[in-house]
């Protein structure tokens, strides 16, 4: 059975926009067309509702930052040709693609210890190596030290590329990628607690 993406958002609980993001960005195998439509199989669909949220509580921080990324999106700048993500990038594009710049609590996010980056509320890559940061003159931040512990090619099995050999990195990115991880910002920069108050 196939749904259109409106009624793959409704099943999921999302709005169609975000759920097109996760089809642009290439993390849904196995799409077919019917005219302009793009139609998804319902199991693929189920996979994604049934999906885990992350276990920020296993991490060693009492408090996380969230990259909330959108669909990669071309740029012409000198140290990357991409923003956002997509799961057709090679590792060393994703990286450049989401190493900054922010606005965001730089010292807070490096006191994480890890930055998972979500898209549509799934965590598609992870971050690590945010001990240093740079400022520009609009108040923005990048970590150029940062990290790809791993990334996300496929969300629905998930297939997952593990990019460090650091087991340190390995760790986290065993525990946060496929799963959902909801954050609320205004910004690029979300900011979660991983344990309850008390």
């Amino acid at each position: 059975m196939l749904l259109t993406t409106g009624q793959a958002a409704a099943e999921i609980g999302c709005a169609i926009t975000t759920f097109r993001r996760l089809v642009h960005a290439g993390l849904l195998p196995d799409l077919s067309h019917r005219g302009v439509r793009v139609m998804v199989p319902l199991a693929a669909v189920q996979a994604l509702s049934a999906r885990s949220p992350a276990p920020v509580d296993r991490l060693d921080a009492r408090e996380i930052a969230v990259l909330r990324a959108d669909t990669a999106r071309p740029v012409d700048e000198p140290d990357r040709d991409w923003t956002g993500y997509a799961a057709g990038l090679g590792p060393d594009d994703v990286l450049k693609a989401l190493r900054g710049w922010w606005r965001c609590d730089a010292a807070s996010v490096a006191a994480g210890g890890v930055l998972p980056v979500t898209l549509s509320g799934y965590v598609v890559a992870v971050l690590t190596g945010l001990e240093t940061w740079e400022r520009n003159s609009e108040g923005r931040h990048a970590f150029p030290g940062a990290r790809l512990a791993g990334h996300v090619t496929d969300l629905v099995t998930p297939q997952i590329r593990f990019t460090s050999t650091r087991d340190d990195d390995r760790r986290p990115a065993e525990l946060l990628l496929g799963a959902r991880l909801a954050s609320h910002s205004g910004g690029a920069i979300a900011y979660v607690t991983t344990r309850p108050a008390g």
